[in-house]
């Protein structure tokens, strides 16, 4: 299993945002220049992020975005769900989803909102502010 790269970018904007937690409001500009990320790309996650509550924005001269909630409040299953919906690894366990042709006999369909839970809940169980701060000794980066 793998991130959409627009997941992965948005945790990496997202821990960028956490840096500067109660600084300056950052604009898309700064954050793409800092990301490496290209703007329209940043631009696009500032909007569903926001739409999600994970970030702020202000308008006006001294406008900008922040994070909307402390860092060590915010998951990194908070900014993957903003961006590619609810965390689930097969599509079968979705309501109104019934496109697979194993469906009517699958034995493992009852079992996947368990393992679904538990994926959820390893992501759910990383803070953004500890993504956006130091490695700490024993972690690879």
């Amino acid at each position: 299993m793998r991130l959409s790269s627009m997941a992965d970018y948005a945790v990496l904007m997202m821990s960028a945002a956490a840096r500067h937690c109660g600084g300056a409001r950052l604009n898309a500009a700064q954050l793409a220049e800092e990301t490496g990320l290209p703007g329209p790309t940043v631009a696009k996650l500032v909007s569903r992020l926001s739409a999600a509550g994970l970030l702020k924005s202000v308008r006006g001269a001294h406008g900008g975005f922040k994070l909307a909630r402390p860092a060590a409040a915010i998951t990194v299953a908070d900014i993957v769900e903003a961006v590619e919906g609810p965390i689930a690894l097969t599509a079968c366990v979705d309501t109104g989803k019934h496109d697979c042709t194993l469906e009517p006999g699958c034995s493992l369909r009852p079992h996947w909102p368990q393992v679904n839970a538990a994926l959820r809940g390893a992501l759910a169980g990383i803070a953004l502010a500890e993504l956006s701060g130091p490695v700490r000794a024993g972690v690879a980066a």
